[in-house]
């Protein structure tokens, strides 16, 4: 279940950056840092993407999630893509979406852009 929601809202998380403007790049770049949830790309700037989805806020809200450790090893796996893939971008950042999704199924998405 777990996953499935994890899986959920990473595709929402796709339809609202695209709704949005974004252009995709790349979904679940995996490297030996961790996982890239989404890589995508506006105005000649590459964001770096995590994707938190919950259903119950009884530990806090999804973003409260994101540990000092995950921003760390995402940056190491930023680096790696961009070893990987090289590309001329003006910037890069790293965007944090939040998907609350309560008992009547009522979705609230929060972009944090530059969040770390």
């Amino acid at each position: 279940m777990k996953k499935e929601l994890g899986r959920y809202g990473e595709q929402r998380a796709v339809q609202y950056l695209q709704e949005n403007g974004y252009k995709i790049i790349s979904r679940n770049y995996y490297s030996r840092y961790g996982e890239l949830d989404i890589v995508c790309q506006k105005q000649r700037e590459i964001i770096f993407v995590e994707v938190k989805t919950r259903k119950t806020k009884l530990y806090g809200s999804p973003e409260e999630s994101i540990t000092y450790k995950k921003m760390q090893s995402m940056k190491k796996a930023a680096l790696q893509y961009l070893h990987d893939y090289p590309a001329a971008f003006r910037g890069l950042r790293f965007d944090v979406i939040s998907i609350f999704i309560d008992h009547q199924g009522k979705e609230d998405i929060n972009h944090i852009e530059n969040a770390f």
